[in-house]
């Protein structure tokens, strides 16, 4: 019978498809008539939640996973010339160890301005030891002040007042490219039309659970902040990794608009001046950076309490999406769970679990290939269980804990 249905000439896909749908329809339908209206009510609500879920992934992550970017000389334009902008406060160390990686990047034209901002090691020493070995390299210093506290806006806006180019790409002081061909890579996005680019600062991969927790939720957030970005709606950039034209900083008046918060200088500032239209996404491995991660939980708990308060200055569609998804999150595993405590509902709560899972985690694992991110998947379902929880825990010790200045 089967052989003959489908060897049926008068069988056509448009019809068989047809066949299918009502087969499925009719599948769905007995199967509802046998829940109870609570039953139904919770299979729903289970449903609406992983809806939310799969627009986050489909709609945002899956355009990180599904970049492809034409070659850099594609174009047959010349690579303009470029400042690179570093502030250093006590990071001598730092300075000694990843400064030659950018100092010897492979591009034409670049400069590298670095601003020593109150340094009480020896910053200073170093610097002028490296500017005769580097003469691409210039270096400027604030001088303490005991009476004056100031940020690292402040500094940073020295650095890009001394810069000589009209691009201009920031990383910090703790960061070191991937390869020489990191300038390049973020270069090759400055076009006519582009104000901004977006990079990836990653960090350098160690033995241990907190290392591969840390380097996960950094993951996730480039693939949030890169998703939206591609979709037409950026919201923040990380200063490890970030491009702007000079002239955009001019425009908008620097930090101005956020010159009281004193964190704020990549994700306000990239919230403030890009658009749909001006910003460029680069995901390629030579265009990463790394940096040293915090090696106690208690550190990077602390560090994240420093990041996490800007949010509260994001746009209103930008605070709610980014709360939506781990609330959807909460929302998806509590009911699935007690779904499967349910013997109508267990095998669909379970293949519901499975689907997403399959969904979330063939995205993951591509966006993970690209940004060159390894050995995490696994931590991947462990911080999606726990994120949310994290962050509402981060908000806690916020509001319990005074205000204090530090330069970031």
């Amino acid at each position: 019978m089967c052989y003959t249905l489908f060897h049926n000439p008068c069988i056509t896909r448009k019809t068989l498809i047809t066949l299918l749908a009502n087969l499925t329809a009719y599948i769905v339908k007995d199967f509802f008539l046998q829940l109870s209206s609570y039953e139904i009510v919770t299979l729903s609500t289970l449903a609406f939640f992983l809806i939310i879920q799969l627009y986050f992934y489909l709609n945002f992550y899956l355009r990180v996973a599904l970049l492809r970017k034409a070659n850099a000389n594609s174009e047959g334009k010349s690579l303009p010339p470029v400042s690179i902008v570093i502030c250093a406060r006590n990071e001598e160390l730092n300075l000694k160890s990843f400064l030659p990686s950018v100092l010897e990047q492979d591009y034409p034209n670049f400069e590298v301005v670095v601003v020593n901002d109150c340094s009480t090691d020896d910053t200073d020493m170093l610097l002028d030891i490296f500017s005769r070995k580097y003469p691409n390299l210039r270096y400027t210093t604030i001088k303490l002040d005991e009476k004056f506290t100031h940020g690292k806006k402040l500094a940073l806006t020295v650095g890009i007042k001394a810069a000589k180019n009209s691009w201009l790409l920031l990383t910090d002081a703790d960061c070191q490219p991937v390869s020489n061909k990191w300038l390049e890579s973020m270069a090759s996005n400055f076009h006519e039309k582009t104000e901004l680019v977006l990079g990836y600062g990653g960090y350098f991969p160690k033995k241990g659970l907190l290392n591969k927790l840390i380097r996960f939720d950094t993951f996730f957030i480039a693939m949030q902040y890169m998703g939206f970005a591609l979709a037409g709606k950026p919201y923040m950039g990380v200063g490890r990794n970030l491009a702007y034209r000079k002239e955009v900083f001019f425009k908008n008046r620097g930090f101005a608009s956020h010159s009281h918060i004193f964190s704020g200088d990549d994700d306000l500032f990239v919230q403030q001046v890009a658009n749909k239209r001006n910003t460029k996404v680069e995901t390629s491995h030579f265009s990463h950076t790394l940096s040293n991660p915090k090696e106690t939980y208690k550190a990077w708990f602390n560090q994240k309490k420093r990041h996490l308060p800007t949010g509260a200055h994001y746009k209103k569609w930008v605070k709610f999406l980014l709360s939506l998804e781990p609330l959807s999150r909460v929302f998806f595993w509590g009911i699935a769970i007690y779904s499967l405590t349910i013997q109508n509902l267990a095998w669909v709560a379970l293949g519901t679990i499975l689907f997403r899972l399959i969904v979330n985690g063939i995205i993951i694992k591509i966006v993970m290939i690209r940004l060159n991110e390894r050995k995490i998947f696994i931590i991947s379902l462990l911080y999606d269980l726990l994120s949310p929880f994290m962050q509402t825990a981060i908000h806690a010790a916020i509001r319990l804990t005074p205000k204090r200045s530090k330069w970031n």
